[in-house]
């Protein structure tokens, strides 16, 4: 029978090796027992409504369903249950992706047993850990200036999609069923908006900063 005081791990990955890795790492432990491996998202959350299982190391990166789609319906079904990202990628959208779906830590597979554990016990007990690149990551993402988004509205959008494209204010005006006079309106609404000095300045500006599809 379990000891009360065992943090009862799930692993997921849809790489057997890496979950039987993992698995080593977690014998050396004794507070740490492994209650279960999952090779999808889907398999994770069915195992964790099982009802046995305190802390996930999950894998971002699977078929199907992902990790931080597993994660977030997971901490949603599940909210007992502590999420540990542990992956290969700690690119911006992938951290923030993870933590947003209510993963409580985001480590990277380079990791030492020793970490591992510790990153649990914390994970267990309501505290975060990030490797230094996640931190990095975010720091970055705090610190870096934000894009201006300038406000356009959906009809200045659609505008300026149509100037990119070419288009000249009659045609643009025959094409959204409006007027001429209306069309220059968007235009002269767009420039003041964007900061440019003409249509020419606008396109590029729009096309740099893809403003429009």
């Amino acid at each position: 029978m379990p000891n009360e005081k065992e943090i009862r791990v799930l692993i997921v990955d849809d790489h057997a090796v890496v979950r039987s890795g993992l698995a080593a790492f977690l014998t050396v432990f004794d507070d740490l027992l492994l209650v279960g491996e999952a090779g999808s998202g889907a398999e994770a959350i069915q195992k964790c409504q099982q009802g046995n299982v305190d802390v996930v190391l999950m894998d971002l990166v699977m078929p199907e369903m992902d990790g931080a789609e597993a994660t977030q319906r997971i901490r949603q079904q599940c909210p007992q249950v502590q999420v540990i990202v542990l992956t290969s990628f700690p690119e911006e959208n992938q951290v923030q992706g993870a933590l947003q779906a209510g993963a409580i830590s985001y480590l990277l597979k380079n990791v030492t047993a020793d970490q591992l554990a510790d990153a649990i016990r914390a994970a267990h007990a309501g505290r975060s850990t990030l490797s230094p690149e996640a931190t990095a990551v975010l720091i970055r993402a705090a610190t870096q200036p934000k894009e201006p988004t300038y406000d356009l509205t959906p009809r200045e959008l659609e505008v300026l999609a149509l100037m990119v494209q070419g288009l000249s204010n009659p045609e643009m005006a025959e094409k959204l069923v409006v007027s001429r006079s209306t069309i220059k309106f968007h235009v002269s609404s767009i420039l003041s908006k964007l900061g440019v000095n003409g249509r020419t300045e606008a396109v590029a500006l729009a096309i740099q900063k893809n403003l429009v599809t």
